[in-house]
């Protein structure tokens, strides 16, 4: 009696936290796109899961998720940057197991203890703590960062495996922090509404034994509405052995990108958002 009231208080607190995997971003939670247009399928992976991200019953933002390389291609959100505290529990996402899970992002324990799930099968869908431990010259990277977001559960949120990859720990404490805290302050200024691509672009080498890729460039791209009629945009690329950022037109880094992948010309926000 004593273990099924357990198990009835545990997933109850599994709701609160929750991610969804769904079939598209535009049907599911387009409002963290600029016109809530994603990105275009020229950065879509072999194996995509489309990743609403939420906590306590709220989307907070959405990240497209390559299955096999165990890694996200972008996370989009709204730039909302407020003080707080940095989260410090990982999250793992149990819809990338299979939809028959909760919707839920929770710590790989809890799954393991209250949910029949083994390590390994958590592990083939998706990267896992073990994965980003005993690392050198890199840590965990987010795409979409804690300290763009106003509180405590939606930094919470942003603390999942399914938004971060093996960065360069001097990339990742410096250039790329200096662009994250000082330029996006500097640079959303007079804004009313900045929407936020920020991406990865797979690489040749991998951790953890092959299983989890060290992506070759971390990118970012913002597009700024300043009112009804106005629009600014910029962006940003790192290579991911290097601690320096390079500071782009979203024109600029929307060809770069399509020069690294070599598939179709890439397109991050919908057309009203300039260019130049």
């Amino acid at each position: 009696m004593l273990l099924l009231l357990l198990l009835q208080v545990s997933a109850s607190c599994l709701w609160l936290a929750g991610s969804e995997v769904v079939t598209s971003f535009e049907s599911s939670c387009p409002q963290f796109f600029f016109r809530e247009t994603p990105p275009n399928e020229a950065l879509q992976p072999e194996n995509p899961a489309w990743i609403c991200q939420h906590y306590k019953n709220q989307y907070y933002f959405a990240t497209l998720y390559d299955r096999n390389r165990r890694i996200p291609v972008y996370s989009a959100y709204l730039y909302q940057p407020g003080p707080g505290t940095r989260p410090k529990t990982w999250l793992v996402e149990p819809q990338l197991m299979s939809p028959t899970y909760p919707k839920t992002m929770e710590r790989e324990r809890t799954l393991l203890n209250y949910f029949s799930v083994s390590l390994e099968q958590l592990s083939e869908s998706q990267a896992i703590l073990k994965d980003y431990k005993n690392l050198t010259g890199l840590n965990r990277g987010h795409l979409n960062p804690s300290s763009h977001h106003p509180d405590s559960s939606s930094r919470t949120a942003t603390f999942t495996l399914t938004n971060i990859v093996p960065q360069n720990e001097k990339l990742n404490g410096g250039a790329w922090n200096n662009y994250e805290q000082q330029t996006m302050t500097r640079r959303t200024q007079g804004c009313n509404t900045t929407y936020v691509v920020v991406g990865a672009v797979p690489g040749n080498n991998y951790i953890a034994k092959g299983r989890v890729n060290k992506p070759s460039h971390i990118w970012s791209s913002a597009c700024c509405e300043v009112d009804t009629n106005h629009r600014k945009a910029w962006a940003v690329i790192a290579e991911n052995d290097k601690n320096e950022v390079q500071l782009l037109t979203l024109g600029e880094l929307e060809d770069v990108l399509t020069q690294l992948y070599g598939r179709d010309q890439v397109s991050l926000f919908h057309r009203d958002c300039p260019r130049e």
